[in-house]
């Protein structure tokens, strides 16, 4: 009998272990790199107290334009099922990239939002149309902004300025690559960008590990 069950014990243990890996939507892989190295932020204003980089961090950025109540309930969607999830990490940050004509705007905007969430996880920059279009345009992306210089689509820049998100390969709707997220649609922010935060944040955990083990066998 102990044989029988140390013998199927061996037998399924590999078989659950491939359905656990396999049942993510990237495999616990490395979330695929879009673009290589987008405009850095560093030069821009911001409302907090120091530089503002996407380097040494995991951003997730949006545009959000000159129409901010256009984009309360996607501010709500973001700071549910994203932000609410992740602000605890400390190289985790949330940017929003505005042009310098809503600055004022922006303190009304989150004291709308005090109930829901903590203003201080908000990052704003502010930089001149010309200067928002441009680093939006770094993103290399196949969407756009409209002419408020906004769109509801948000996106993963790594520690590294490099666009994160998903290849045709690697989006099981095979509809293309994934540049960015519809901050209007609860389900992909909950499925699909909630999982690729997921992702690359392992992937740097992972890393971290691997480096402080291989300094411990120095």
């Amino acid at each position: 009998m102990k044989k029988t069950f140390v013998l199927a014990l061996l037998f399924l243990l590999p078989i659950t272990a491939y359905l656990f890996f396999s049942s993510g939507a990237n495999n616990f892989a490395r979330l695929p790199v879009l673009t290589p190295e987008v405009k850095d932020i560093s030069h821009l204003e911001n409302n907090k107290d120091s530089i503002v980089s996407f380097e040494n961090k995991i951003s997730i950025v949006g545009f959000f334009g000159t129409n901010l109540e256009a984009l309360k309930g996607n501010t709500f969607n973001l700071d549910q099922k994203i932000l609410g999830r992740f602000y605890e990490f400390d190289d985790f940050q949330f940017v929003i990239v505005l042009p310098e004509s809503v600055r004022s705007q922006t303190d009304k905007f989150m004291k709308d939002f005090e109930g829901v969430t903590n203003p201080q996880y908000w990052t704003f920059v502010y930089g001149s149309e010309e200067e928002v279009e441009e680093i939006f345009n770094s993103f290399e992306t196949d969407l756009s902004l409209d002419q408020n210089y906004q769109t509801p689509y948000v996106f993963i820049v790594d520690k590294e300025t490099q666009l994160r998100g998903r290849d045709d390969e690697d989006d099981e709707e095979k509809s293309g690559s994934v540049y960015g997220y519809d901050s209007r649609s609860v389900s992909e922010l909950n499925s699909k960008m909630n999982d690729d935060v997921k992702v690359i944040l392992a992937e740097y955990r992972l890393a971290l590990k691997k480096n402080n083990n291989d300094s411990r066998k120095e």
